[in-house]
C-alpha cells in the first residue's frame, strides 16, 4: 500500500472536485487513453475468437459460447471486485477461497431447512452474502486496523477460507440444494442468455457507473493514484478501503451462489486458483497493479478473453490441467508490459 492508510479517519472527505485530475484536459485525455486501450482489447478479442474458431468452428456455436459466457460469470464477478481494490493499488488473493466457502455454506443451510425450493434459495442467497461481507470485512479491519498488508491478509483468509470450507465439508459435495437452483442457473433464454449472466451484466454495469460516474470511485482512484494527497484532501482513507474489500467480499459471495446454481451442488472445489484467473482478467484489461488506473470495460473484456482462451483450449484437445499455467503466463506478461511501460514513463519524466 501507498502511505498510511490510517492516520486519517476525517468522516467529512472533500467535494469530488478536490480529487481527480486537476483539470479537463487531462481527463480527456485520460478517457482518450483508456478508450483506446479498450479498442485495442476488443479487437485482440475479435481475432482470437476467430483463430480459435478457424482451428475448430465449434469454437462459434451456440452451446459453446453460452458455455464460455458462464464461466465468464463465475470469474466475473470476483473480477468487478478486485478491480475496485486493485484501483486502490491493493491485492485481494481471498475472492476464489470466499467463493468456495459461500457456496458450501449456502449448500448446507438449504439442505438443513424445509419449506418451497424459493424460499429455500432466498435464504441460501442471504446466507452467501453474508459469508462474503464477513470475509471482506475481516480483510478490511485487518488491512486498516491492524496495519497489515494486503497480500498477507487477503492470503490469511484465504487459507481460513479454504480450511473451514473442507472442515464443513469433509472434501465432499453438499447435496439437497433445491432442483430449482439448476434451473435458474442454466435455463437459456432468447438463445444466448441465463439468469448469471444477466446478473453478472446488471452488477457489471451498475459497479462500473459507481466506478467513473461517483465520488466513491473518484475516491477509490484517488487512494490508488496517492494515498497521501487523499488522506490531505479529506478522504477517509480507512473507511474507504474498509467498503472496497466489503465490496470484494460480497461480489465473491454472490459468485459463489451463482456457481451454487450452475452447479446444484455445494463443492468444496469451487473456487480454486480463481483468484489468479481474477487479477489476470483486470490486468490485461488494463489496470495497473501500481494503482491508481483500470476501467470496468475493460476488465470485463478482460475476463472474457481469459474465459474464451481457457474454453478454447480445452476444444483444441489441450489438458484443463493448462489452464493455470497459461493464466500465469498471461498474468506474467501484462504485468512484465506495464512495468516496462512505467519505467518508460518514468525516463521520459
Amino acid at each position: 500500500m501507498k502511505g498510511d492508510i490510517s492516520s486519517s479517519e476525517d468522516p467529512s472527505p472533500a467535494p469530488p472536485s478536490a480529487v481527480g485530475p486537476p483539470d479537463r484536459g487531462r481527463r480527456r485525455d485520460l478517457l482518450r487513453r483508456a478508450m483506446r486501450a479498450e479498442v485495442i482489447l476488443i479487437v485482440v478479442l475479435a481475432i482470437m475468437v476467430a483463430i480459435f474458431t478457424g482451428l475448430n468452428p465449434a469454437f462459434l456455436t451456440q452451446a459453446n459460447v453460452v458455455t464460455t459466457l458462464q464461466s465468464t460469470t463465475e470469474v466475473g464477478l470476483l473480477t468487478i471486485g478486485e478491480l475496485y481494490v486493485i484501483i486502490t493499488a491493493g491485492i485481494d488473493l481471498s475472492v476464489g477461497a470466499i467463493l468456495g466457502l459461500a457456496g458450501v455454506v449456502s449448500a448446507i443451510v438449504m439442505s438443513g431447512i424445509g419449506g418451497s425450493g424459493g424460499s429455500r434459495l432466498a435464504v441460501g442467497l442471504l446466507v452467501a452474502l453474508g459469508v462474503g461481507i464477513v470475509c471482506g470485512l475481516a480483510n478490511g479491519l485487518m488491512i486498516v486496523k491492524v496495519r497489515i498488508a494486503p497480500f498477507v491478509a487477503t492470503l490469511a483468509m484465504l487459507g481460513v477460507a479454504t480450511g473451514i470450507t473442507l472442515v464443513l465439508t469433509g472434501g465432499a459435495e453438499v447435496v439437497g440444494v433445491p432442483a430449482l437452483s439448476v434451473k435458474i442457473g442454466n435455463n437459456v433464454y432468447f438463445g444466448f442468455f441465463t439468469v448469471p449472466i444477466v446478473v453478472t451484466l446488471i452488477l457489471a454495469v451498475l459497479a462500473g457507473f459507481m466506478l467513473h460516474r461517483s465520488a466513491f470511485g473518484r475516491w477509490t482512484y484517488a487512494i490508488g493514484s496517492n494515498v497521501l494527497a487523499a488522506q490531505q484532501s479529506g478522504i477517509s482513507v480507512g473507511r474507504h478501503l474498509i467498503k472496497i474489500y466489503v465490496l470484494s467480499g460480497l461480489l465473491s459471495g454472490i459468485a459463489g451462489f451463482v456457481v451454487l446454481t450452475r452447479l446444484g451442488v455445494g463443492s468444496p472445489l469451487e473456487g480454486t486458483n480463481d483468484e489468479l484467473t481474477a487479477i489476470t482478467a483486470v490486468v490485461v484489461g488494463g489496470a495497473s497493479l501500481f494503482g491508481g488506473r483500470g476501467s470496468m470495460l475493460g476488465a470485463m473484456v478482460g475476463a472474457v478473453m481469459i474465459s474464451s482462451i481457457l474454453t478454447g483450449l480445452i476444444i483444441a484437445g489441450i489438458s484443463p490441467y493448462w489452464q493455470t499455467v497459461v493464466s500465469g503466463c498471461i498474468l506474467a506478461a501484462a504485468v512484465a508490459l506495464q512495468t516496462l511501460n512505467r519505467r518508460g514513463q518514468e525516463r521520459a519524466a
